[in-house]
């Protein structure tokens, strides 16, 4: 695990000043580091630099830029391909001086160009310069398990694993993306293509940027996809599986080599274990395949309504496993509030980054890769959303006649939508059919937008609260079209992000088996009935679970856990919160509505605090604000 960074650029630039932008991400890749600089035809030089936490060949013959035997390619890299030997077998006649993947993704390139990336099982960003066709490659894993940010600018591309470093290179402008901020409130996150910043992108997962380098053509740039989670999910629709015994039996094989790929390491690995379906399978299969005990980590709270790490105890006991367990305070939790944005150098607001973290730093203490249950929830219909959504679609035309009444002249006066039970009334409005999965609270999106400035809006349109392009998933079946969504959004800009910073904050790789090319790919061939039936979500991977582990010990409610976020807004934050949401700091930053923010911050506060009831107790929204503003302290203020 690693992160890049680099450019191709006619500004003067130096090595002393890749080097410091590189530096910027030492905690993603403490054991090495490389940065060259090689000149092009036509006045611009390539800069390539990386950092290298090493995980596999652990010499120094894989050190990073990395080139081909001919000099042809060099390549800096962050990820792992887990079938890497399977391809240096197929690429035996290239002359491999190293035993890491980073050479055996060079052969590849050189074998088979592009093509390659069909043949990849891993997580990936990589950058890649082709002297003899003069064309650079930036590349993002197919579910975007690792980060790539990149930036035009002036004929000059800029790129990077996060933003630090793009915010050290010389000329770098800290203009917002006012028209992105009511989205982020409201989702918590920002989603690829977008960042925080005016002209930097996120490279969406399954996608390269193609650049041209030649200076007759000046700097082309492409950007293409290939792999997308709804062309992938219609092309194995062509092939299901339809008998469910068969289903169960293949899913689990394609599990298994998932889960025994992953723990090719050099270097100590071991599991998180919460002790649900999915981190139990994955800790089960593990202990399955391996020699030794397996090395499981847990964290636990003191509040026994909360607390899961009872049941991952036992489940470590039943599979003989190697198990910590650290049970963790709120003052545990608040002491990592301060260091969020140094590593989500973009402002995020998923408040479970927070035990993340500590779970995180608990297994880092002994191993350096962790296997997680990621991706389970998504490709096996596993959160509680997907229950309300079909809820939602049978209720969907009596809402639609509902929504007809209340809007009634005559009856609109007598304010029956006002009066209505909240899912009622969420039901009713939802008429959207670009959002139709994606029902909510309207009151929430409509004060995530009422919290940002209109008077120096951007020019752009103001990106909507939800996204608006369910049509494209073309799917009756709201269920899936919300898994389809989430699989786009959701996993890889909210999930997959939260783990790999909080991971990366402590040096420490995590690989999801779940979200291994084959067992995603396979996903897409069962019939929905496979994943969810009879109320049952995740029917087959609880199934195959049940083959590992006796039903007793994972079949039980979620017990639940959430970060304190009204006691510490309202308590040790409190006056951070006031003091950032005053109307003079925000006329001066110009962001955020001031009159709008001093009213709703008061009523929120005065809400908790045995006060009368506003109404206005929008603690996810206060959140995120509050995070924004940490993170604009730490890199747009001083």
């Amino acid at each position: 695990m690693c992160g890049i960074c680099g450019f191709i650029s006619d500004r003067d630039i130096g090595l002393e000043q890749l080097k410091i932008m590189n530096d910027t991400m030492m905690h993603r890749g403490p054991d090495d580091s490389g940065a060259e600089i090689y000149p092009l035809r036509g006045g611009k030089s390539i800069g390539l630099a990386q950092r290298r936490l090493s995980i596999l060949d652990l010499s120094e013959l894989g050190h990073q830029p990395m080139h081909s035997a001919d000099r042809r390619i060099s390549m800096i890299y962050n990820g792992e391909i887990y079938n890497f030997s399977e391809l240096r077998k197929e690429l035996a006649a290239y002359p491999f001086q190293s035993d890491c993947d980073t050479e055996v993704l060079i052969a590849a390139y050189q074998q088979w160009g592009l093509d390659c990336l069909n043949r990849l099982n891993g997580m990936f960003a990589m950058a890649l310069w082709d002297r003899e066709a003069e064309v650079f490659y930036l590349i993002r894993d197919r579910i975007g398990k690792k980060p790539l940010y990149y930036q035009v600018e002036d004929g000059n591309l800029y790129f990077a694993s996060e933003l630090k470093p793009l915010m050290q290179r010389p000329g770098f402008k800290k203009v917002i993306r006012k028209d992105v901020i009511s989205r982020y409130l409201f989702q918590q996150y920002i989603c690829h293509p977008d960042s925080v910043f005016a002209g930097v992108f996120k490279l969406p997962p399954g996608a390269v940027l193609t650049c041209s380098c030649r200076p007759e053509s000046g700097l082309s740039l492409e950007v293409s996809k290939y792999w997308d989670v709804k062309t992938v999910y219609f092309a194995q629709q062509q092939n299901p599986v339809k008998d469910y015994h068969q289903a169960k039996s293949e899913l689990k094989e394609i599990l298994q080599k998932a889960v025994s790929l992953r723990m090719i390491a050099d270097v100590p690995l071991g599991t998180f274990l919460s002790g649900g379906y999915d981190s139990s399978l994955m800790t089960a299969i593990a202990a399955a395949n391996a020699a030794e005990p397996v090395k499981t980590f847990s964290i636990g709270f003191h509040e026994k309504t909360h607390n899961e790490a009872v049941y991952a105890k036992k489940v470590a006991e039943y599979l003989g496993c190697d198990h910590t367990e650290s049970y963790i305070s709120e003052a545990d939790m608040f002491e990592l509030v301060e260091s969020i944005p140094r590593y989500y150098d973009e402002p995020f607001a998923d408040s479970s980054q927070i035990p993340t973290m500590l779970v995180s730093r608990l297994a880092r203490k002994d191993v350096t890769v962790a296997l997680s249950g990621d991706g389970g929830d998504e490709f096996f219909c596993g959160y509680n959303i997907y229950e309300k959504v079909r809820q939602a679609q049978c209720l969907d035309i009596p809402g639609a006649a509902l929504h007809a009444l209340y809007s009634l002249p005559g009856v609109r006066r007598l304010h029956l939508k006002d009066r209505l039970p909240f899912p009622v009334r969420a039901v009713a409005e939802n008429r959207n059919r670009e959002t139709k999965v994606q029902f909510g609270a309207g009151s929430y999106i409509d004060t995530a937008v009422s919290m940002v400035s209109q008077e120096e809006a951007s020019q752009r349109p103001v990106l909507s609260c939800n996204y608006p392009f369910e049509s494209a998933y073309q799917i009756s079946n709201w269920q899936l079209r919300r898994m389809l969504l989430d699989m786009d959004t959701y996993l890889p800009a909210d999930i997959l992000c939260k783990v790999d910073r909080a991971a990366m904050k402590y040096s420490l790789e995590a690989r999801c088996p779940i979200l291994d090319k084959d067992v995603m790919e396979y996903s897409f061939r069962l019939p929905h009935s496979f994943k969810y039936s009879g109320g049952i979500r995740k029917r087959i991977l609880k199934d195959i679970a049940h083959e590992y582990l006796p039903k007793e010990l994972l079949d039980r409610p979620k017990a639940g856990f959430s970060v304190p976020l009204d006691k510490w807004l309202r308590g040790p934050l409190k006056e951070q919160l006031l003091d950032m949401g005053s109307q003079a700091y925000l006329k001066k930053q110009g962001i955020f509505n001031a009159n709008f923010m001093d009213t709703m911050i008061n009523d929120y506060l005065l809400t908790g605090d045995g006060g009368p009831s506003t109404g206005a107790n929008y603690s996810r929204l206060i959140w995120s604000f509050f995070m924004f503003q940490k993170w604009y302290q730490s890199y747009c203020t001083g």
